[in-house]
């Protein structure tokens, strides 16, 4: 099974892409797609869309994990993330696959076992579940790659449930 994790965002959208082999987790490809400050949002939402179509296209994912919104104290940015998200879930959506939505305490506990975990504890754990060199930056990727495993863990769980 080949999962796309993403961390929204509207200047850096992170995502990571992984395969779930037996108990494993293989990366296959994480980065980011990024927009320019500056650039009208309606342009920086259509850039959003199509690059992530061209990476579906190219990955082939068979399911995606996308984080939640946490909603903070900036209204504006809020908006403009949740406008993200919905470009990316529109684009998975056309392109047929299911979504996982997980709240980023799902996915700290998912990847660190405690909800309250600080950011560096994920990022290491990332690392060290799929056996990088380094953690990957910016953090926006290593976030994608961490909802990624999330979905991974979930789906494994919702399996063995449904039988």
């Amino acid at each position: 099974m080949r999962i796309m994790g993403i961390d929204p965002g509207i200047a850096i959208v992170g995502f990571g892409i992984v395969d779930k082999k037996g108990h494993q987790l293989v990366p296959v490809q994480y980065g980011s797609i990024q927009t320019e400050a500056g650039t009208d949002t309606a342009e920086r939402l259509k850039s959003i869309y199509e690059t992530l179509l061209e990476l579906i296209d190219r990955y082939q994912p068979d399911a995606v994990g996308i984080e939640k919104l946490f909603f903070n104290r900036n209204v504006t940015t809020a908006i403009t993330v949740g406008q993200a998200r919905g470009v990316i879930m529109l684009a998975a959506v056309q392109k047929g696959l299911t979504i996982g939505e997980y709240t980023p305490l799902q996915v700290k506990q998912a990847i660190v076992g405690y909800g309250q975990a600080e950011k560096r504890q994920v990022q290491e754990m990332v690392r060290m579940f799929l056996r990088l060199q380094a953690v990957p930056k910016p953090d926006d990727v290593a976030d994608a790659l961490a909802v990624a495993i999330c979905h991974a863990h979930s789906f494994t769980l919702n399996e063995k449930l449904s039988r």
